[in-house]
C-alpha cells in the first residue's frame, strides 16, 4: 500500500475484475459444390483462381465469395444460391469449403474437420446435402463434446408429402444441435433468367444472423420473411405443418402475402431429454463459449476463496448483461441465474485434483409458440 506524507487527495488505480464479454453467434460454415466454370476476371485479365478444394475461405460478401468460387452458374448454382441468400437475408461473415460430391462422407468429414479449429464459426450448413450420412456428420460435428459452440441447419427432403417420414428421409437423429427446414425455396437464377428452387439453409443461416443482430440470439429465429424467396416448392397447409412441428420439423410458408419461416423448433422437439427450441440451444452455446473464453484468466492461480469470488463477480456481471437483453426470464436477477463458486463446490479432494467448479443454473426465456386469446361473451360488460 501506498505511502502518503503530505494531507491531499490521491487517485489510486486497483485492479478490475476480468470482464466476461459475449462471443459471437452468426459466423456461417458451409460445404458445397462448385467446379468454377464462371471465374470473374481479375484485374489483370485473367481468371480468377478457384479456391483448393477441401480448403474454407473466409468471405464476408457475395462478390468476394465469386471470386473464390465462381459466379452464378450450373456448377455452382446450388452453393452460389446459398451463399447470396445469407448475405442477402442478413449474414456478414462465413467460412466457405468446396468439395466434388456433397454425398461424399469423406470429403464432407475432411471439411468439418477444418471448421472444428476455426472458433469463431457458429453456424454450419451443407446447402443441398441430403444423404442421411452427411446430415447427421453435420449434426454430430456440432454436438461434439470439444466444441458444442455450433449448430446445424439441415434441409428437408424434395418431396410433397408432408410426413416426418418423407421430410426427414433416412435422418433418424433428435440432437437438440441442429434444426431441419421444408421446402425448398424459389429464387430467380441471374444465371439463366429463370426461377429455380433451391434448398432453404443457406437463406435460413442468413436469417439467424440477422435475428442475432437485431434482437439477440435468444430471439427465436422465425415469424420472419425470407428475403428473395419468390415462391415455394410446396404450399403446406396449418393442418399439414400441425403434423409434423412436433417432430421437430419447422416449415417455411406463405403468410399474409409473405414468405415467412414458420417454426422455432430443433430435432429433439419430441425427446424431453432434449432442448426443444432453436433460440434456447443457441442461447446456451453462446454462454457456454462467452464464460468459457471469458474465465480463462482464472487457469494457474492459486485455488482458494479469493479466486472464487473473482470467478463469481465476472460470471454475475455477465449474466446480469444477459438479463439484462431479455434472453432470462425473471423480473430479478435472483430469478433468471444463480452462479455459485464457493468451498461447496471447490471441496479437498477437487482442489487437490487442480480443478475449479463454478454451478451456474439460467432461466432462458422461451419462445411464445402458440399465442391463446380467451375470449367469453357477456350479455352485459362487466364493471369491475
Amino acid at each position: 500500500m501506498p505511502s502518503y506524507q503530505t494531507p491531499g487527495v490521491y487517485v489510486e488505480e486497483v485492479p478490475l475484475t476480468p470482464s466476461i464479454s459475449g462471443v459471437g453467434t452468426s459466423t456461417g460454415g458451409f460445404v458445397g459444390v462448385s467446379d468454377g466454370a464462371k471465374m470473374p476476371v481479375a484485374p489483370d485479365g485473367t481468371p480468377y483462381p478457384l479456391a483448393a478444394a477441401g480448403e474454407p475461405v473466409q468471405v464476408t460478401s457475395f462478390e468476394q465469395f465469386k471470386r473464390h468460387f465462381g459466379d452464378f452458374d450450373a456448377g455452382n448454382q446450388v452453393l452460389a444460391h446459398s451463399v447470396y441468400g445469407f448475405f442477402n437475408n442478413g449474414g456478414s461473415v462465413c467460412w466457405v469449403a468446396r468439395v466434388g460430391d456433397l454425398d461424399d462422407l469423406a470429403q464432407v468429414n475432411g471439411v468439418l474437420t477444418k471448421f472444428a479449429a476455426i472458433d469463431e464459426i457458429a453456424i454450419v450448413a451443407a446447402p443441398g446435402a441430403l444423404d442421411d450420412a452427411v446430415q447427421t456428420a453435420l449434426i454430430d460435428h456440432c454436438a461434439d463434446l470439444n466444441l458444442q459452440d455450433r449448430f446445424a441447419i439441415l434441409d428437408g427432403q424434395r418431396v410433397t408429402t408432408v410426413t416426418k417420414a418423407a421430410i426427414m428421409g433416412g435422418l433418424t437423429s433428435t440432437s437438440d444441435y441442429a434444426a431441419i427446414y421444408f421446402p425448398y425455396v424459389k429464387v430467380r437464377d441471374p444465371a439463366t433468367g429463370k426461377d429455380i428452387l433451391i434448398p432453404p439453409s443457406g437463406l435460413m443461416a442468413g436469417i439467424y444472423a440477422r435475428v442475432d443482430t437485431l434482437r439477440g440470439v435468444h430471439k427465436a429465429p422465425a415469424n420472419e420473411v425470407v428475403r428473395g424467396a419468390l415462391g415455394l416448392a410446396y404450399q403446406t397447409s396449418k393442418a399439414e405443418q400441425g403434423v409434423v412441428n412436433p417432430d421437430g420439423i419447422n416449415v417455411i410458408r406463405t403468410l399474409n402475402g409473405a414468405i415467412r419461416v414458420w417454426g422455432a423448433r430443433t430435432l429433439g422437439a419430441s425427446d424431453n431429454a432434449r432442448i426443444r427450441y432453436i433460440n434456447v440451444r443457441r442461447l446456451m452455446n453462446f454462454l457456454r463459449e462467452s464464460i468459457d473464453e471469458g474465465t480463462q484468466f482464472a487457469v494457474f492461480e492459486p485455488n482458494s476463496d479469493p479466486l472464487w469470488q473473482q470467478i463469481t463477480r465476472s460470471v454475475t456481471a455477465f449474466l446480469t448483461r444477459v438479463w439484462r437483453d431479455g434472453a432470462l426470464f425473471g423480473t430479478q436477477p435472483e430469478q433468471a441465474f444463480y452462479v455459485k463458486c464457493d468451498a461447496s463446490t471447490n471441496p479437498p479432494e477437487i482442489r487437490e485434483a487442480g480443478q475449479v467448479i463454478i454451478e451456474i443454473g439460467v432461466a432462458p426465456v422461451t419462445p411464445a409458440e402458440f399465442v391463446v386469446f380467451r375470449i367469453a361473451q357477456f350479455s352485459q360488460i362487466p364493471t369491475n
